[in-house]
């Protein structure tokens, strides 16, 4: 058994706020903001799996009206949902992530958050994919306003695995 989930998250760019993007710091001049650290794609891969599990999503599960969540890792959100995906019998066979943003350039930093998202998730690193695309200047994204994130997750059955 298989099951497909899919993410998506955006966020305003705002001064005084560090920018973190799949579960590392990068150096930029604005950061994400958001009740949480603002982590566009880690935010996306739990919706993704929250959703490849119906069991809904990032909102029910962390409310922006919980004040234990206010400023907390995404990392730590990540855990809980990989724990919870776990304690239903699934793991992560593939996670396709696209980051839109016009700056900073991800390139440089593809490899590192791979690795980081795949070290939350307990998988090989060659299970995560990153892509960074722009806006080509259209919208809040292309102006610089914004970052988002989409996400599709296939998870596996581990009970039926061989």
């Amino acid at each position: 058994m298989i099951r497909i989930g899919h993410g998506y998250d955006l966020h305003r760019l705002v001064e005084g706020r560090a920018l973190m993007l799949g579960g590392i710091r990068i150096d930029h001049s604005r950061g994400l903001l958001g009740h949480s650290d603002g982590d566009v794609v880690l935010h996306a891969v739990c919706d993704a799996i929250l959703g490849a599990l119906a069991i809904g999503d990032i909102g029910q599960h962390f409310p922006d009206s919980d004040e234990r969540f206010r400023g907390v890792a995404s990392s730590e959100l990540v855990r809980d949902v990989a724990r919870l995906m776990r304690d239903e019998g699934w793991q992560v066979s593939n996670l396709d992530i696209t980051v839109c943003a016009e700056q900073p350039r991800l390139a440089p930093h593809r490899l590192t958050m791979r690795t980081r998202i795949a070290e939350l998730l307990a998988v090989p690193v060659t299970c995560v994919s990153i892509k960074a695309k722009t806006n080509e200047g259209v919208d809040a994204i292309g102006r610089g306003e914004a970052i988002a994130a989409t996400v599709v997750v296939l998870l596996g059955d581990v009970t039926r695995a061989s």
